[in-house]
This record gives C-alpha cells, structure tokens and sequence, in this order.
C-alpha cells in the first residue's frame, strides 16, 4: 500500500521550467538557432555600418582609431542628398496613395468577379513583380523619354507605379475574400450606396491588408534602383541612386560618407516602419479577427 506522503509527492505538479523543457523539439531549437544567427548577423551589419559612419580613419585592427561626425555634415552639404530624400518622400508618398486608390478597388473587383482568363490576368500581373527588374527598366525608361517625360518626377512615379500597383492588388484580393459577402449584403438591406458600403463596411475591414500593402510598396519604392536610374536626372533621383552615384565616383569617395549615406538611407526606412506599425499592425489585426 502506497504510503499518504509517497503519492502526495508523486502529485505535486513539475516546477515550470521543466515543463517547458520538455516540451522543447528539434524543430523549435533549429528554429531559435537559426533566428539567433540571422538577427546576429544583421545587427553586426547594422553596427559596422553605423561605426565606419563615424570613424576618422582605420587601424589595421577591428576598430577605428577615432570618430567624428564631420561625414553627415559632409554628405547632407556636397553629395546632393538633401535633395534627394525630398525626391524619396515625394515619390514614396505618391506612390503609396496612387498604388492603394487603385489598387484596392481593383483587387476588390478581381476577388469578387468570376470572368473568362482570370487566372492569366492574375499571372500576367505577378511578371512586373517575379521578373528582374532590368528585364523591362530599359524599355520603360525609353518609352518615358519618347513622350518627352524622361528626367522629371512623373516618370519616376510612373515607373515605380509599374511593380508596386501588381503588389497591392495581390496581397488586397486575399484579404478581401476573408470577408463573407453576407456582410455586404446586409448592408445592402440596409441602404447603404456602393461608396458608403465601401468606405463604411469594408475599407475598416480591409485595413490589415491595406496597411501591409502600404508598408510593402513602400519598402519596394525605396529599395527600387533600376527603374529610377534610367529616367532621372540628377534633381530627380531618389536616395538610393544618389548612394549608387556616390559609390561609382571615379574620383573614390571614402568609405566614411558613402556610409554616413547609407545611414540616412537606413533612418529613414526605419521611421517609415516605426509610424506605420504605431497606428496598425497587420499581425495583430489578424490575430484578433481570428480569434
């Protein structure tokens, strides 16, 4: 017969650290391991290229022998790039509303609507997104300088519009098709026009999706080189191009300022993705309406 304090030992619950312990797989560590390396290796990107950006000059050590902020002053005064993050905004922010107003009626219509050759319409809409770039850079930028378009501000927005409006159209028609169309049709019962029903109904639904679409056109048009370069001119480029202008200097830039530019370039993504997740993340809107 089992004794009274045998089995209330037996029934004491394991102390919590060893119940996460157990339930610890291979796949779980292959996955912290992996992650671990991956955000190791970008902050040490991250770090070297903030350190060179204040570095005076380099010993033949691993760090630099003193620092000194004189390259962002050099770089915002003589490489042009006050003028080019006024172009990068301009063209962000265009893009960006240009892409959503169009883009989200459209994928609206396209998750909705049945027709002959949707499927070769959808496909024919990724190629400007799979496809490399340079592929169809040449060909825009020589169509943009036919009609006469070539170096000002519409032709970059117009070029950048080719790759990000697809993109918002694809990641809108999934999110439109999570919601049912009972919700639309009471609505409808209700008396609500086709505008009211959708900045009303659906567009607060849809936000998720009209965020992530935002913030992913918005990566995509300050990461765009190809497209830009071909049809701007030199008070029309965006910063990335002018960091490319600045690399490809004959006369050798140093690495200080090329990295002083790149850390604006950095700041800049950076505050982009700290305003738009403070008003709405698409993970956590999703989480919610899940549950």
């Amino acid at each position: 017969m089992i004794s009274p304090s045998l089995s209330a030992r037996r029934a004491l619950p394991r102390p919590s650290f060893v119940r996460r312990l157990s339930r610890v797989t291979v796949t779980s560590v292959i996955t912290w391991f992996a992650g671990g390396c991956f955000a190791l290796l970008a902050i040490a990107v991250l770090g070297s290229v903030a350190i060179t950006s204040f570095a005076t000059n380099w010993r033949a050590g691993w760090w630099p022998a003193a620092f000194t902020s004189r390259w962002y002053g050099q770089a915002w005064n003589s490489t042009g790039i006050s003028q080019s993050l006024i172009v990068t905004f301009e063209v962000s922010v265009a893009v960006v509303l240009i892409a959503l107003a169009a883009g989200v009626p459209a994928g609206y219509v396209l998750a909705r609507k049945k027709f002959p050759g949707k499927s070769a319409f959808m496909l024919v809409m990724l190629l400007p997104i799979i496809l490399p770039t340079m592929t169809y850079a040449v060909q825009l930028a020589a169509m943009m300088y036919r009609f006469g378009l070539g170096g000002s501000l519409p032709a970059v927005i117009l070029v950048n519009l080719v790759p990000a409006l697809p993109l918002v159209i694809l990641i809108t028609v999934p999110f439109v098709e999570q919601i049912s169309p009972e919700v639309e049709n009471a609505a409808k019962v209700f008396g609500a026009s086709s505008l009211r029903l959708f900045t009303r109904v659906l567009l607060p639904l849809l936000a998720p999706g009209v965020v992530a679409a935002g913030i992913l056109c918005l990566m995509r048009v300050l990461g765009q080189f190809e497209l830009t370069f071909f049809v701007s001119n030199a008070s029309t480029q965006t910063l990335v191009v002018t960091i490319f202008g600045a690399l490809s200097d004959p006369g050798g830039v140093p690495a200080q300022l090329v990295a002083a530019m790149t850390m604006f370039y950095m700041v800049i993504a950076l505050i982009g993705l700290v305003i738009t997740f403070r008003f709405s993340n698409p993970a956590d809107a999703l989480s919610r309406r899940a549950r």
